[in-house]
């Protein structure tokens, strides 16, 4: 029995790892649709040499197609044109509530896989969003109109000064109360005396 596929087997694990982190790390659901297409291509021939192919040639065309990917992100980054070529770009499905089924139909995307998508952000009415997309990578992005969406620390803080605010205010005028009808920040000027302290 012939045993070279055992050496064939971890060169190719060893060589297609190496060479698929030269690609880059990124998760299926975030690769790109060139990313993809070099990945199946990798996959089918990597597995090639197990077949009797010469393990070298593979390698060094897997080498090859991944430098490929590699140059063809870097040229996407130098031009907006190339890019939306390669990857396409983002799609607006939902715009102030309503669905674009226009949109929908041109990404072959149904109604039910929209709401799919929006469920699994935690999104309960598709009324809460302003604006959703199809991201170029499958992803959907939203901004749910300002009413829906959550309070960030910078908000709640803002919320804080205004109570301390009128705390402040209430004091002021209990202590304007205490110091008769006629007082008020005016008489406070013009006598150039600061009644409350």
């Amino acid at each position: 029995m012939d045993l070279d596929f055992i050496w064939k087997a971890l060169v190719i694990s060893f060589g297609g790892v190496l060479i698929l982190r030269i690609a880059g790390r990124k998760s299926i659901s975030q690769l790109t649709v060139a990313q993809t297409t070099m990945m199946i291509a990798v996959g089918s021939l990597i597995i090639q040499p197990v077949s009797d192919k010469n393990i070298w040639i593979t390698m060094i065309i897997t080498l090859i197609l991944v430098l490929a990917l590699i140059f063809i992100e870097f040229i996407v980054m130098k031009s907006q044109n190339i890019e939306k070529f390669f990857y396409g770009s983002a799609k607006i499905v939902v715009e102030n509530g309503n669905i674009n089924v226009e949109t929908l139909k041109k990404l072959r995307l149904t109604v039910d896989m929209l709401e799919l998508r929006i469920r699994q952000q935690g999104i309960q009415n598709i009324s809460d969003i302003e604006w959703a997309t199809i991201e170029s990578n499958g992803q959907l992005g939203y901004m749910l109109k300002p009413e829906k969406q959550f309070a960030t620390k910078q908000d709640i803080q803002f919320i804080i000064s205004l109570i301390q605010e009128n705390i402040d205010n209430n004091s002021i005028r209990n202590s304007s109360i205490e110091l008769g009808e006629d007082f008020n920040l005016f008489t406070e000027v013009k006598k150039k005396s600061n009644e409350v302290e």
